[in-house]
């Protein structure tokens, strides 16, 4: 039954890899539509089983939208009725993007009156204005939102928090380049292709040789798209949330990746695992971050 299924709900590997492969989207989309990325979150792992769905895997429908007023590439499956008609995407971004322009529309333009932080309310808004027919829809995302304190990415934040913090930061250009993040109280941003700590330094007033401290890296990089780069001192320990969740190694994960992710220095994930400085990371280690 539902209830018991929600009442027995617990923290689950595979929706926690969902929510750290797709969070940076979520925001994207929250910054550009205000739907709440807890909500977005929420509803892709439980539209699409945390990724793993048929539909998801061969269509990249993370959301369960079905064709209603769509002249893009179909799938079918028995739904409600055999045979229903499904949207097909080319990757994962256009999902989410089709999902904001889906919440968009008028039947849903009275959760937009609600604050972003607000996510009870959406979560409650969403299953009155019928978006699905799940009598405990509105609770399901709710118990996911707050078993992995999805809440936080609401709180994610744009220059202005980053400027009202950091008083003389040089504020150009990077409102609309680079959106700032925050993750284990600190604030970071995602490189794009061609971008250097020199470049970065010029738009958020932190030094180069500062901005390459902080992310452990040599001044004179040239960073990767998509390379998280913190814009203060990162912790010793990540977020609690972590404290019993050790990180399992995935393929061509380095150390490094893993302290940049959860925001800690590297000295701290070799002391807190008694790792020995010649230590490669082999697929399956679980190695303690908090």
């Amino acid at each position: 039954m539902l209830g018991s299924a929600f009442a027995q709900m617990k923290w689950n590997s595979a929706y926690q890899a969902y929510i750290d492969r797709y969070k940076d989207i979520a925001i994207e989309q929250m910054m550009l539509h205000r739907i709440p990325a807890s909500i977005t979150l929420a509803q892709g792992l439980l539209e699409s089983g945390a990724g793993r769905s048929t539909l998801t895997v061969q269509s990249n429908n993370h959301f369960g939208i079905k064709c209603h007023e769509w002249s893009g590439p179909k799938t079918y499956k028995d739904d409600d009725i055999k045979n229903d008609c499904f949207r097909v995407y080319d990757n994962a971004r256009q999902s989410f993007e089709d999902h904001s322009q889906f919440l968009l529309r008028k039947r849903y333009e009275s959760l937009f009156s609600l604050k972003i932080t607000d996510y009870k309310g959406w979560a409650k808004g969403l299953k009155s204005c019928g978006y699905a027919t799940n009598p405990s829809y509105a609770q399901l995302l709710i118990g996911i939102i707050e078993l992995y304190n999805l809440s936080q990415y609401d709180k994610a934040t744009h220059f202005d928090k980053y400027l009202a913090k950091h008083a003389g930061a040089n504020t150009s250009g990077i409102a609309a380049s680079h959106p700032i993040y925050t993750n284990n109280k600190n604030y970071y941003l995602r490189a794009h292709h061609g971008d250097t700590f020199k470049s970065l330094s010029k738009e958020v007033g932190v030094s180069y040789r500062k901005l390459a401290k902080y992310n452990e890296r040599d001044k004179k990089d040239v960073l990767a798209e998509g390379d998280i780069v913190y814009l203060e001192k990162k912790r010793t320990k990540a977020d609690k949330i972590y404290k019993k969740k050790p990180h399992v190694v995935v393929a061509g994960e380095s150390v490094y990746d893993i302290a940049q992710k959860y925001g800690i220095r590297l000295k701290y994930i070799y002391k807190k695992n008694k790792l020995s400085p010649d230590y490669s990371p082999r697929v399956g280690d679980r190695l303690k971050v908090y």
